[in-house]
């Protein structure tokens, strides 16, 4: 089986206090971004393609194939290798059959943007995860899943409901929300900067926020610019200079909304005139490598 797997945006991040066990708490809106690439209507070369399949033969376990582009990441640190491994030794605990598939074969074929803030090596092993399931017969209950994405990462639990979240706690506590963006237009551009997590906390004071994200999808998203604010971009953009330019050329270009997303370094912004985001993905992407425009 094959699946396109898609990124996320954040629309807000607030950081709203340090936890005793040196975590943040936070509160975002993950927003889904690329669902329909490689689609006709939707042909930008954006997502990642990953394909499960296995070989019944006599000898079982796990094969894994890395294409596309390369990440400097030792497999077994790599998370759709440690996906795979939570999964199989799950299942295995609570099943006698493994053996019976055989071989395993896992292949990722690499387009998503690293350091972006996007998510995309947390949706790789989600769908990982998701896939072995459909693979080895739903065996697993979404519950089990769940808590298998949450070991791996905060943003891992997301992918595996992939609608428009409000989340908190470290990113894992998730509640879908009525927001729809379909008709609007998003450019995203991804200098060649990437940002660890631990230097995006690094320059965060935890507060609460004016606005409760939880109420974005009855605000005017002409009123977003105002409101909703994603709190790394001030400790963040006095660092890296360029990544305001970029946010401050959408805006200049006819976004209604423009954001970092995440800890960074993408930069989106959303458009209701396709002609101006269309014009605008031309003169960024006369600059910048990673410059991507989906219909929503």
């Amino acid at each position: 089986m094959i699946r396109f797997v898609n990124a996320k945006i954040n629309i807000g991040l607030n950081i709203t206090s340090r936890r005793p066990d040196g975590y943040h708490d936070l509160e975002t809106v993950f927003y889904p971004v690329g669902l329909e690439c490689g689609m006709p209507h939707q042909p930008e070369p954006f997502d990642d393609i990953l394909e499960v399949s296995f070989d019944n033969g006599n000898v079982s376990g796990c094969r894994f194939q890395f294409v596309g582009r390369q990440i400097n990441c030792p497999p077994q640190k790599n998370l759709v290798v440690k996906a795979a491994t939570q999964f199989l030794g799950k299942y295995n605990n609570l099943y006698d059959d493994l053996a019976s598939f055989g071989m395993f074969q896992i292949t990722l074929d690499k387009h998503l943007p690293d350091g972006a803030g996007m998510g995309g090596g947390s949706a790789d092993a989600s769908f990982t995860l998701s896939m072995l399931n459909e693979a080895t017969g739903n065996k697993l209950s979404h519950e089990d899943l769940m808590k298998l994405a949450r070991k791996l990462g905060a943003d891992c639990p997301f992918f595996l409901i992939n609608k428009p979240c409000f989340a908190e706690g470290i990113g894992e506590i998730l509640n879908p929300i009525d927001l729809n963006l379909k008709g609007f237009s998003i450019l995203i551009v991804k200098p060649d900067i990437s940002i660890s997590t631990a230097e995006a906390f690094a320059g965060i004071t935890p507060s609460k926020p004016d606005f409760d994200l939880r109420y974005l999808p009855y605000l005017p998203i002409e009123q977003w610019k105002d409101k909703v604010v994603n709190d790394f971009e001030m400790s963040i953009f006095p660092k890296y200079p360029v990544l305001a330019t970029i946010k401050s050329n959408l805006y200049s270009s006819g976004a209604i909304y423009a954001s970092m997303s995440g800890s960074g370094s993408a930069i989106y912004g959303i458009y209701k005139d396709t002609d101006a985001a269309v014009k605008e993905r031309d003169v960024m992407k006369s600059t910048y490598q990673g410059v991507w425009l989906f219909g929503l």
